[in-house]
């Protein structure tokens, strides 16, 4: 495991706050010099352990309504092709293999109920090899910091 002092958790903690803050904001912020930031983050992203710099869109100005995670049973001899097929869904988002009652959990999402339906109906349920669904509707999220980002901060 690498090692990660202060400086690199205040960074992420800030960071993952606000990917778009700027670095000489950050500098007041955190009272250390803009160039040691920019030599640290670049420091961060070559050792990956940031990977990416994104943004956090408001899904229900696009329409989507209804976020479902949806468990599945699947034939084993199926594996590789139901995972190329879940793939070519464009509501599926995420596709985990897990540990439990079912084999895979996937995310979708959808403008509304009936759109989930015809999707977890039509074009999950009826991939070769899919066993059986149980899809989990999402009524209301809470997201909080990982641990690592409220230590020592």
């Amino acid at each position: 495991m690498q090692r990660f002092d202060d400086l690199d958790m205040k960074l992420l903690f800030e960071l993952s706050k606000d990917g778009n803050i700027s670095v000489p904001t950050l500098s007041k912020k955190l009272g250390v010099s803009a160039s040691v930031l920019y030599s640290r983050i670049k420091r961060l992203v070559r050792k990956k352990l940031i990977k990416k710099f994104t943004i956090e869109v408001d899904d229900s100005l696009l329409g989507i309504s209804v976020k479902a995670s949806v468990g599945i049973n699947r034939d084993p001899k199926f594996k590789t092709q139901i995972h190329k097929k879940l793939l070519e869904v464009s509501e599926v988002i995420s596709i985990s293999e897990v540990t439990g009652r079912f084999d895979i959990m996937i995310r979708v999402y959808t403008q509304d109920l009936e759109d989930l339906h015809t999707v977890v109906i039509e074009k999950i349920g009826k991939i070769e090899g899919i066993q059986n669904t149980e899809t989990f509707v999402e009524l209301q999220k809470t997201d909080k910091e990982p641990v690592y980002l409220t230590k020592n901060v």
